[in-house]
């Protein structure tokens, strides 16, 4: 468990990072064209890595009804709104907004796969919601542009893919999941990427090149596929968890290598959107039994049996 744990704090640390190495390349890059040479790297990497160590289990055509769909959200819609966002959206606003991913899946995960909500998750909703407010407001009230927007429908495709990834982890390995559906996925945004955005406007710059493909493998390869065989093992909600970490690390990165700076109304946001998450994810800790506890003495047939 504790090897699980900390793998996913990898993942969570190079995902929130993503969102200043997105913020770099989105200048060199237009977003959607962005996404699918990263999609394209992420897909020759996994599939060579499924290759060399034979783990590519067959698919039924059950299997592909499902990863089609998982494609489609989790990597065309997902990666498309995600770049498109970064353009008008600093990175530690992005992961501030994407940190209410742990809330929607649990209430995805009510709605589709039966789990309970809790009051605590209720509460830890309303005060996430708040934090929102302080994050994305301005002054004159609430503005919502539409990077903000963007932002929030990665967010939402990507607690829909877990959703959907969970399920499919039932029938078939994480790896075998992980390669067709980015494969997948990879195939739906290339045609777009193509038809809207002129492949004349990339980078001439080297390291641009470096970085992309870079990220690429590492955040959207072998984080993906870790963080979705940990997923099988620990269960979504647990793993869930851990993307709150993502707008600290954000914060951090985005301070460090951008000198973004912090305000105190994103400070105060971030603090509210976490505490929220971590409330409405949480469980309670089960009372221990006391050991050595006197037993009491049977009472009357009539208290034993709820008589009167």
């Amino acid at each position: 468990m504790v090897r699980s744990y900390i793998l996913l704090l990898f993942c969570v640390c190079c995902w929130g990072s993503n969102f200043v190495f997105g913020s770099i390349l989105i200048k060199e890059f237009p977003p959607i064209l962005l996404s699918a040479i990263r999609l394209s790297a992420t897909s020759l990497f996994l599939i060579g890595y499924g290759w060399s160590f034979k783990k590519l289990g067959y698919l039924t055509r059950r299997d592909i009804l499902w990863l089609i769909p998982l494609g489609f959200i989790g990597t065309l819609l997902n990666q498309s709104a995600f770049f498109t966002g970064l353009e008008t959206v600093d990175a530690t606003t992005a992961a501030l907004i994407t940190s209410l991913a742990p809330i929607t899946v649990a209430v995805l995960a009510a709605v589709f796969l039966k789990e309970t909500i809790t009051r605590r998750m209720v509460f830890g909703s309303v005060l996430a919601i708040v934090g929102i407010f302080f994050v994305v407001g301005k002054s004159g009230g609430i503005k919502l542009s539409i990077g903000i927007v963007y932002m929030f429908l990665a967010m939402f495709t990507f607690a829909v893919s877990i959703i959907i990834m969970r399920k499919l982890t039932e029938r078939i390995d994480p790896l075998t999941a992980t390669v067709y559906s980015t494969v997948i996925g990879s195939s739906m945004v290339i045609p777009v990427a193509l038809v809207k955005e002129p492949i004349t406007n990339v980078s001439s710059h080297p390291w641009a090149w470096v970085l992309l493909v870079v990220t690429a493998i590492l955040m959207q390869g072998l984080c993906g596929l870790i963080w979705n065989v940990q997923l099988k093992r620990i269960g979504a909600g647990k793993a869930a968890v851990f993307l709150n970490l993502q707008p600290f690390v954000a914060m951090i990165v985005g301070f460090l290598l951008l000198g973004t700076p912090v305000t105190t109304v994103q400070a105060v946001g971030s603090l509210l959107i976490v505490g929220g998450v971590l409330l409405a994810t949480g469980q309670k800790k089960a009372k221990p039994e006391r050991i050595g506890k006197p037993m009491a003495a049977p009472g009357p047939i009539s208290k034993l049996t709820g008589g009167s």
